[in-house]
């Protein structure tokens, strides 16, 4: 593969590759089988298909740590089938861009009404639409020239090889068309599923669906006779991927309008605000130019036009927003029913959705009601709809097309550039409910936060604050299963190597290899002075064979004789292969080179004993956990100053353990923020609207807090720490054996002279199951981290002796105070300590 894939979609590939294995053993017609998966929209279906396409081809790529009694199957047939033709061709395009085993010209190939052929060429993978395979169809007929139908070149393909004969049925992409058109496409794929006797075709033996929901693909099997294994990916593990865009905000009037030039203009105004912030962040972080696209959805046809909406006044509106003339080609239209329009002696060019993203000269699309099949356009930043509410239906899935991120990963740097924004003239806040609703339909989107423009807000970093924020970044936080843990023979090559590529430590990546080859000889070493090598050695290197004697026909005798013959180059260099993926990043062949002067049978077998070690390989998995955290307290300071994309991929080695790590605290220069248009203003808080204020809705037991707070002169700023966010101050503690994150309210700055002192204050209602957990997770931070922040506080409210309710606080940022409560093991032990201590 040409690309990573995150861990959920890792997960998703291994599940599709355990059914396949047990569902292509049974295969047939007679016994036919079928794997339902289900992949939220934006979660890279087809990047996990086209890795399951290479394991199946060819060979599974390393990254993918696949399992050694895979077998590829080189001649196997792979048939996509969708709906629609440009999906056929937007899955193509993809597939070549990401796959670096299945690139040859003749591997990849569409069928169209030309193909005849007795049966599927193995090695290929194929794609054909429902809308060739009509009736009336050249495709299906027999004659004129063509010796085979369709359905007879898949029957006997079926026939020949039913465990090498896959068939994925492109549900994902499913349309809002309906009508007699959806109907003739899902009888025409339940004919994979059920066979056509009557034209030919028999039941495919092995079937793969894909599509949004489990229900689709399920609707598709409701009388098919398959077996059904299935696999799902998490929304919610989509959403944490930084694939999708985090907020979709909608921009609307108070009551319905005729004013939608108006909104138009402010959406080409947002456009041109995105272009520019796009354009800074890409030289900032040498990334290559983003180009974000405005995407208008324009009214019906009318007798006259193709739109009722004049697409003159919405191209003069948007030059008069952005204060220039639009280029040759910026323009373009999706609209089937036309070819290039001539707008007031401007051309606007006729675009196939699926193309839109690749052509980065467009900045504006218009359309009406189709994009949302075939079309995926990360570059979609803004969207102006001139529908009315009733069609609030297409505008969410529409808006499900646009959500990805074009990087493929948030952008800490600036919050806004993980917006998406849509206009609508013609909803009134009720209609708005509508669209919110919709989007909330994870069929057709993504589950990205979504809301009104009026509570979905960006803060920028307070004008004044610099030295804040700098004594901020000298602080830690954690991120609790932020990461996938790794094995650290893995993690201490991986971070080595980027040391060296980022040019931070030129020596880095050689060393390792040094340091790890230098160990992998010790623990040999020792092996083989504690007796523990030659035995395992033999039974790599020779195989014992017994020799039965059947005397008479009938009767098996004792064995005659036992021997031993040597194992066979081939088995010794599979072990050997099996070995370097135990110690990864060829480090089996590292060891090989370096012992070259010596026999090469007995370097492999080496190499081989020790992988199967565990203590040895413990012994190694130590050391080099702690040579990792050397190494990277010994460069963090250069690595936070490296580009966002390079600086994340060392958080992310660094989080990749079993038990959370801790990391610098960076605090973005923007977040986003939502809040309600009656939140109350509060003071000096770090991040403020374009105004320079700052709203929030706080709890009870916050406000309260947090007025105690203000009063004080010392205090100088502060921070509302919003659960789960990129940026949030996060703590672990542990419940019911899981490590899980708590976010501490309140994050209090305080000044003295030049210096500031950072607090932690977690108002925290003592009812809840897991507040004794929550102080004990706070105290070991304190033990660890205490030195970085000032007071560390446990906050609740109670009855105070001088009558009224006061906020009692345990101070946690105290030796004597951390021992107590390191040995609490109840709420009530956390209550009388509470009693005891609190102030």
């Amino acid at each position: 593969m040409k690309v990573t894939l995150f861990d959920f979609q890792k997960d998703a590939l291994h599940l599709l590759r355990d059914k396949l294995a047990a569902a292509r053993n049974f295969a047939s017609s007679d016994n036919p089988q079928a794997i339902a998966f289900s992949a939220p929209t934006g979660s890279g279906k087809t990047i996990v298909m086209t890795a399951l396409f290479e394991a199946i081809l060819d060979e599974p790529d390393d990254q993918l740590a696949w399992p050694l009694d895979w077998q590829p199957q080189p001649d196997a047939v792979i048939l996509w089938v969708s709906d629609m033709p440009e999906l056929n061709e937007q899955t193509k395009l993809k597939i070549e861009s990401q796959s670096d085993r299945i690139y040859r010209v003749n591997q990849l190939i569409p069928i169209d009404s030309t193909f005849d052929a007795e049966r599927l060429q193995g090695g290929r993978v194929y794609f054909i639409n429902t809308q060739k395979l009509g009736n009336d169809k050249l495709l299906t007929k027999v004659g004129d020239g063509r010796q085979y139908s369709i359905w007879s070149t898949l029957t006997n393909t079926a026939k020949a090889i039913p465990d090498r004969f896959y068939v994925v049925i492109d549900e994902a992409h499913r349309g809002m068309a309906g009508g007699r058109g959806e109907k003739e496409a899902q009888t025409l794929m339940q004919r994979f599923l059920l066979g056509h006797p009557e034209a030919g075709l028999t039941k495919m033996p092995l079937v793969i669906g894909v599509s949004a929901t489990p229900r689709r693909f399920m609707d598709l099997l409701e009388h098919a006779p398959h077996t059904v294994h299935k696999v799902a990916i998490p929304p919610d593990e989509v959403r944490q991927s930084g694939l999708l865009k985090d907020r979709i905000l909608i921009h609307h009037p108070e009551s319905a309008t005729t004013a939608e030039m108006a909104l138009l203009e402010e959406a080409a105004r947002r456009w041109g605000q995105m272009t520019t912030a796009w354009a800074a962040y890409c030289e900032a972080e040498g990334e290559q130019p983003i180009w974000p696209v405005l995407v208008v959805q324009v009214d019906n046809a009318t007798a006259n036009a193709v739109t009722r909406t004049s697409l003159t006044d919405a191209l003069n509106v948007i030059e008069s927003a952005i204060g220039r003339r639009l280029s040759e080609g910026e323009v373009a239209h999706a609209m089937h029913d036309t070819g290039d329009i001539d707008v007031g002696g401007r051309r606007m060019r006729k675009v196939d959705a699926s193309r839109i993203d690749a052509d980065k000269s467009i900045g504006i699309v218009f359309f009406k009601t189709s994009l949302s099949t075939g079309w995926d356009c990360p570059r979609a930043e803004v969207m102006m709809s001139f529908r009315r509410a009733e069609d609030h239906t297409y505008i969410a899935q529409l808006l499900g097309r646009m959500v990805r991120t074009p990087l493929a990963r948030r952008i800490e740097r600036d919050a806004a550039l993980n917006d998406v924004h849509l206009f609508l003239p013609y909803f009134d806040t009720q209609a708005v409910t509508s669209v919110v609703e919709s989007l909330h339909n994870v069929e057709d989107v993504p589950p990205s936060e979504t809301g009104s423009s009026r509570n979905l807000v960006v803060l920028g970093r307070r004008i004044g604050t610099e030295k804040i924020f700098a004594a901020l970044d000298d602080r830690v936080t954690y991120r609790v299963n932020a990461a996938r843990a790794q094995s650290h023979l893995r993690r201490f090559m991986a971070i080595s190597r980027d040391l060296t590529m980022d040019e931070i430590d030129d020596e880095a990546w050689d060393k390792a290899k040094n340091q790890i080859v230098e160990w992998m000889a010790e623990q040999i070493k020792i092996m083989k002075s504690a007796g523990q090598f030659d035995a395992v050695a033999q039974s790599i290197t020779r195989v014992g064979l017994k020799t039965l004697a059947v005397k008479n026909g009938t009767r098996v005798a004792e064995p005659e004789t036992d021997y031993h013959i040597d194992a066979s180059g081939v088995d010794i260099d599979r072990l050997f292969e099996e070995a370097g993926r135990a110690l990864s990043h060829g480090l089996h062949m590292t060891y090989w080179q370096t012992h070259a002067d010596r026999d090469a049978l007995d370097v492999k077998v080496e190499a081989i004993v020790l992988a199967r070690n565990h203590s040895a390989m413990s012994t190694m998995e130590s050391a080099s956990e702690k040579t990792f955290d050397a190494l990277y307290d010994t460069h963090k300071k250069t690595i936070a100053k490296l580009k966002e994309q390079r600086r994340a991929n060392y958080e992310k080695l660094r989080l990749a353990t079993a038990k959370p790590n801790a990391v610098p605290w960076r605090l973005p220069e923007s977040i986003d923020f939502r809040r309600t248009a009656s939140a109350d203003f509060w003071q000096h808080h770090l991040y403020v609207e374009s105004d320079g204020q700052f709203r929030a809705d706080l709890g009870t037991w916050e406000a309260g807090v947090l007025q105690d707070e203000l009063v004080r002169p010392e205090v100088v700023g502060w921070l509302r720490n919003v659960d789960r966010k990129q940026w949030s101050l996060e703590i672990p503690y542990e419940t019911g054996g899981d490590v899980r994150p708590m976010f501490p309210d309140l994050v209090i700055v305080q000044q003295d002279d030049d210096d500031f002192t950072i607090d932690i204050l977690e108002p925290h209602d003592p009812s809840l199951g897991d507040n004794f957990e929550k102080a004990v997770g706070l105290a070991r931070f304190a033990e660890r981290h205490g030195a970085l922040f000032g007071r560390i506080q446990l906050i609740r409210k109670q009855a105070s002796p001088a009558g009224g309710d006061h906020y009692a606080r345990l101070e946690i940022n105290k030796e004597a105070t951390i021992k107590q409560l390191l040995l609490i093991t109840s709420n009530s032990q956390l209550d009388n300590l509470f009693a005891k201590l609190a102030k």
